[in-house]
């Protein structure tokens, strides 16, 4: 895909965003999975709520400006990427999925078409947030077997 939007030919984004303070924008040009709620320790603490995120390809994510783009680096695994002047959480990778990258639902800039259709690690749930019922929920993380998302490698 060409990078310049401005240029005859080039992909038209699927969605773009940014945190609240601008530093950080990008635009997403390829298919986005639905949003997932995790409810994991480290995604609460992280986000002071749960992480609802999509996810797409690495190679579909384009930074516009990542001048305050930091990278939190919670296990050898797994890493969240954050703006260093506002705080919002942006995007999360893991290196069993070397080929996706989860976005913040929060940070996309609205109309974003999305729909949230699970939620993972209930049981590690605030005890003040009220789960919705209308959304498939397991304690743990998904089954192998869930068809969330059919990316390379899965759900991201």
């Amino acid at each position: 895909m060409d990078d310049d939007p401005n240029h005859e030919g080039a992909e038209r984004p699927r969605a773009t965003g940014r945190c609240e303070c601008g530093g950080v924008r990008y635009r997403l040009s390829g298919h986005l999975r639905p949003v997932v709620h995790c409810h994991c320790t480290p995604c609460r603490r992280i986000t002071g709520h749960h992480m609802a995120a999509t996810a797409t390809l690495r190679d579909d994510l384009h930074l516009e400006s990542d001048a305050t783009l930091s990278w939190y680096d919670r296990t050898e695994e797994t890493r969240y990427g954050f703006c260093n002047r506002c705080g919002a959480t942006m995007f999360w990778m893991a290196t069993d999925k070397p080929s996706t990258i989860s976005v913040a639902a929060g940070t996309i800039d609205q109309p974003t078409g999305l729909t949230a259709v699970l939620a993972i690690y209930t049981g590690e749930a605030s005890d003040f947030h009220v789960l919705d019922a209308d959304i498939e929920s397991h304690p743990g993380d998904r089954p192998d077997t869930h068809p969330i998302w059919t990316g390379p490698e899965g759900d991201a």
